[in-house]
């Protein structure tokens, strides 16, 4: 019998299905309904498209799933059997715009190796360097539903107009973790959602083995993919919101490549194969979507006439990966 059921395969919806079964729920018990698997490419598929990794830049309301995460995250690489899981770590340096002040150190004090600074990058205040996780979101989402399987849980594929048609015989609880798909879905249609567009360019880089960003006013970052064959380095990006446009644009192409370039002239001057941008190996340039939402994530219980029960868990924006397993587990805390 199905007690649980999970709509939505992402980072998010997965992370609800470890969160319970860590939380001592019986895998078979549980069933994650989505139109969309790990393996499948879509634009409405969030989460194999992210670049996937761990920020200390984050806003203050997501710190406490963030640091959740943090602290949680080499058990679940443990489990998903460390080398080759889509989960690595590397030192990181975050430029960001954020004068210093006791209170800020302190709220971030739970990563490793911390240490913050001046930066100079130009309109970056402070830089914050630390050791950070990385993600191979492909890899990983792959990873954690064979792992979830494994235990006993179920996974059908399959595309709900509304909400209630998740509860399926004998369901008491549905976990609705449908991300973008929360602006559609019957019983939610949550207008609060902004579709946020970003583009990344993907290159061969075995020279890189760290991650360097800067937040001022354009999103600019390298980050190391870790248990990639092609070694492959993410150079990004941008954060348009209200935009729902999976397609490339070469000037984006080249706005990313000047930026990163400028930031980070490793790129260039390490690359063993030449110091020009036509030596530059890229593998691919991909478009997603992310689920941003106005006021934030919404972890919320919602009690139905019937006893039944919806958690909403959704609307991460681009900090599903650094807030998963928080969320996940503030969100499974409201059933137990």
């Amino acid at each position: 019998m199905t007690e649980i059921v999970i709509i939505g395969a992402g980072i998010i919806g997965l992370s609800t299905a470890y969160s319970l079964t860590e939380n001592g729920i019986d895998a078979g018990k549980i069933t994650i309904l989505a139109e969309h698997l790990p393996g499948d490419m879509s634009v409405n598929y969030t989460s194999p498209y992210a670049g996937a990794y761990f920020s200390l830049a984050n806003e203050d309301e997501n710190l406490k799933y963030s640091e959740f995460t943090y602290k949680n995250m080499d058990k679940l690489r443990e489990k998903l059997g460390g080398k080759g899981s889509g989960i690595g770590t590397c030192k990181s340096t975050e430029n960001i715009q954020q004068d210093f002040d006791s209170d800020y150190l302190e709220k971030r004090k739970f990563a490793d190796d911390l240490e913050i600074g001046k930066s100079q990058v130009p309109g970056c205040d402070l830089a914050v360097l630390y050791k950070a996780f990385i993600f191979n979101s492909p890899l990983l989402i792959a990873n954690l539903l064979r792992y979830l399987t494994k235990l006993g849980v179920n996974v059908k594929r399959e595309k709900l107009n509304d909400v209630k048609e998740a509860f399926k015989a004998g369901t008491k609880t549905v976990f609705n973790c449908s991300g973008l798909g929360a602006l559609k879905l019957g019983g939610v249609e949550d207008t609060s959602m902004i579709p946020t567009r970003g583009q990344v360019v993907v290159i061969r880089a075995p020279y890189i083995n760290e991650c360097y960003l800067a937040w001022n006013d354009t999103s600019t970052y390298i980050i190391k993919r870790p248990d990639s064959n092609l070694d492959e380095v993410i150079l990004g990006g941008f954060y348009q919101k209200d935009v729902h446009d999976s397609n490339t644009y070469g000037y984006e192409i080249d706005d990313i490549l000047q930026r990163t370039i400028k930031l980070y002239p490793k790129i260039l001057s390490d690359n063993p194969n030449g110091n020009r941008i036509e030596d530059l190996q890229i593998i691919r340039v991909v478009a997603g979507i992310r689920p941003g939402r106005k006021g934030g994530v919404r972890i919320e219980k919602q009690e139905l006439s019937d006893g039944k029960v919806i958690i909403h868990n959704y609307g991460a924006a681009g900090e599903g990966y650094l807030c998963s397993l928080g969320m996940a587990n503030e969100a499974v805390s409201l059933i137990l």
